[in-house]
């Protein structure tokens, strides 16, 4: 399992290159229960002026319009760059999803276990399984590139 989500890691690496060019780059990829690509998307907060416009928000929505059951995706892993939010995690969570894989933890947002833990919350009635951490140098060199470089033009 390791090498597939490195691969589909690799995948939400490659969705963070649509993200606006004022927005945190952060990418997101669902698959189907075969591995099937349903939907990628890059953060566009900023672009869309939409505060709901995160990765995962993003690639759910059109997850859930290809797959074919609804808003359900059930069987079907979301891979993300960056821990999830709080938002996403909830959003993550009611769509049904099975699987989430994650890049770098994020401290001081994360809610896949870093800050809050909404997606293994025992009160809620879907848990997914989670994997973080995978290729998360790589992830959080990404970040970390994208402020410094907003340092760097303000400085």
């Amino acid at each position: 399992m390791g090498r597939e989500f490195e691969r589909l890691i690799a995948l939400a690496i490659d969705a963070a290159d649509s993200s606006g060019p004022d927005d945190v780059p952060i990418g997101a990829v669902v698959v189907d229960a075969d591995g099937v690509e349903l939907a990628r998307a890059g953060n566009r907060r900023e672009a869309d002026g939409d505060p709901c416009a995160h990765a995962e928000v993003l690639a759910l929505r059109e997850a859930a319009r290809r797959h074919g059951d609804g808003w359900r995706l059930e069987g079907c892993t979301i891979a993300v760059t960056v821990e999830p939010c709080t938002m996403c995690a909830g959003a993550i969570t009611l769509a049904r999803v099975g699987r989430v894989v994650f890049g770098a933890y994020e401290p001081k947002t994360g809610a896949a276990g870093s800050l809050w833990d909404v997606l293994r919350d025992p009160r809620l009635t879907h848990r997914p399984e989670v994997r973080g951490g995978v290729l998360a140098d790589e992830c959080a060199a990404i970040v970390q590139q994208f402020f410094a470089s907003r340092r760097d033009k303000s400085g």
